[in-house]
């Protein structure tokens, strides 16, 4: 490819909407232009990164024996309803109505679609184990999308599903897809972490994602210094304090605190550390479950914070909400900043962290407005919880859950996820095949998706400096770019580049030449900005002295090497 035939459209202005590097990096190098609010267009140059990546992605997948399908985007409403997602998948479900009336959406996954074709065309178990996938744009109709096409609205994603007549099959495949997953990420030059994780609105019984690490990232993770465990904080379990609790020493006092409505701020007037306080979270869930009005109090430490997914999976709190001002002081005679689990108005559900249940001598809300409890203990002042759990984040310190180490935090960016799902789409859509004693049987899928778009920016998020984008050779949208220093002034500087070019892209090198005839700073500030890894520059005074510059974009100096010299850095 020559510069001078392609389009290339860089700035050194940085857009003052563009928060995060990827997103600022893409836009100066001319890789995406803005459309409207989450949606860009792919220009020639980001479409050539973007299909390095999706190259990757399809050979692997292929390797792992999955086989490609390409499904409509738009899909109707009656398959979402088979499976009820049509009223619970939210927001982000984009729905459209054709010109009969009839209703759809533009597909932001494809369970059902896929779960459809499977029950058309697969009969027999002898057909199984299959995989299909697709590389296809979605839409999510995000409420804030930003970050550039890190959390756009439409989007380029692989994603794919598996067929099983047991569950044991389908953990085999799953494990298939997890170590595609990682060559995948390995192969394109990625630093990332898989993840234990929640299956969230795709469901599921088991689920990991694969994170790039990175600052910018928007998910928390959280892995052992000393071992392999790894797992979205979402999910990380808090493991339960190893001493058992403390007998009571001090008697339980009624405090004044006028003004102090959050742990530190209790804290701070009582000279005690945050670690002595207890946080009481009011929430209302299922109350034919948990008895009464459902009107439940979660406590954590005062310097830990309460996990809403753990939290969701307690019986009763599933489609938990906060509790309103009138709910609470009618349970607890207070107003939020002042509460407590000690002698409530109503009876109330309360549910301990593990952390909490090994308190003693705490200190609480006294459930009347600017007055708090110190010297608190189950057993003596107040009843024992109703239930201890999990409900917190972890923080970094914690023992590991595997038992090895201490947990560590990090940011990750989402780029990968794997499910088992089970029989739940299956089932929902009657989806069966005949076993071999030729009964109906549902099938067990899996469920696995990439954002390939995503993985752009992630890459970028990863790799840069002040001069611009540092590609990975695989995500590269040129290895090696030619550059020739005032070729208008000396014909032989033209033609020795066209003659390094030519033989590079003889040898399987994806090279570009830039033919532009800008000055040197500009043409090298351009090749800096857009990544490509390797330069080797050709210019009147080299070709005097047999040699070329050469300069890997990782590299702080330039390197003056003969043919052969340049060849050998390329590994040709």
């Amino acid at each position: 490819m020559r510069l001078s035939q392609f389009h290339l459209s860089t700035t050194k202005e940085t857009p003052a909407d563009a928060e995060v590097i990827s997103h600022q990096l893409m836009l100066r190098a001319g890789m995406i232009k803005k459309l409207g609010a989450g949606l860009y267009t792919w220009t020639p140059l980001g479409l050539r990164a973007l299909r390095k990546v999706e190259s990757v992605v399809r050979e692997e997948m292929e390797r792992a024996g999955a086989i490609e399908v390409l499904m409509p985007a738009v899909q109707p409403k009656e398959l979402w309803e088979e499976t009820g997602r049509w009223a619970k998948f939210g927001g982000q479900l984009l729905k459209i109505t054709d010109r009969k009336q009839q209703e759809y959406c533009f597909g932001p996954t494809h369970e059902e679609v896929i779960t459809d074709f499977a029950r058309q065309e697969l009969a027999s178990y002898k057909q199984l184990p299959k995989n299909f996938f697709q590389i296809q744009t979605k839409f999510r109709d995000e409420i804030r999308p930003r970050f550039g096409v890190m959390r756009a609205r439409e989007f380029l994603m692989k994603d794919a599903y598996s067929f099983h007549v047991t569950p044991d099959c389908m953990a085999r495949e799953y494990q298939n897809m997890y170590d595609a997953y990682t060559r995948i990420f390995t192969r394109l030059g990625l630093m990332f972490r898989a993840v234990n994780a929640d299956t969230g609105a795709i469901g599921g019984s088991a689920s990991h994602e694969f994170h790039v690490l990175a600052d910018s990232g928007e998910d928390a993770i959280a892995f052992s210094d000393t071992s392999q465990y790894a797992a979205n904080v979402e999910l990380a379990e808090a493991v339960a304090p190893a001493a058992p609790r403390t007998a009571a020493s001090e008697t339980m006092t009624k405090v004044a605190t006028p003004t102090q409505r959050t742990c530190e701020a209790v804290a701070e007037l009582l000279g005690l550390p945050l670690t002595r306080a207890v946080k009481s979270v009011a929430v209302v869930g299922d109350a034919k479950v948990l008895g009464g009005t459902g009107f439940v109090l979660a406590l954590v430490r005062g310097d830990h914070v309460v996990n809403e997914i753990k939290l969701s999976k307690i019986a009763g709190l599933a489609e938990h909400r906060l509790a309103t001002e009138e709910e609470i002081r009618a349970h607890l005679g207070a107003s939020p900043g002042f509460l407590g689990p000690v002698a409530p108005k109503q009876p109330i559900t309360v549910v301990a962290d593990r952390t909490v249940a090994a308190m003693a001598d705490f200190v609480v809300g006294a459930n009347e407005d600017g007055f708090h409890l110190a010297g608190v203990n189950f057993g003596r002042d107040l009843t024992e919880p109703t239930l201890v759990a999990d409900i917190r984040n972890v923080v970094e310190g914690d023992p590991s859950p595997d038992g090895h180490g201490t947990i560590k935090l990090a940011r990750g960016i989402e780029v990968g996820h794997v499910f088992q799902l089970g029989q739940k789409y299956a089932e929902a859509m009657k989806a069966t095949v005949l076993n071999a004693e030729g009964k109906a049987q549902v099938m067990y899928m899996g469920c696995y998706g990439i954002g390939v778009s995503r993985i752009v920016a992630a890459g970028i998020e990863q790799n840069f400096d002040a001069s611009g984008i540092r590609w990975p050779e695989a995500m590269a949208p040129w290895r090696v770019a030619v550059c020739m220093i005032n070729p208008k002034a000396d014909a032989t500087v033209t033609a020795a580049a066209e003659a390094l070019y030519n033989d590079l892209a003889a040898r399987g090198v994806e090279v570009v030449l830039d033919d532009r005839g800008l000055r040197p700073g500009q043409m090298f500030a351009d090749i800096e900005l857009i990544g490509l890894p390797h330069r080797v520059v050709v210019s009147e005074r080299g070709l005097a002295a047999g040699t070329f510059e050469y300069r890997a974009r990782s590299a702080a100096e330039s390197e003056n090497l003969s043919r052969e010299q340049v060849f050998e850095r390329l590994g040709l």
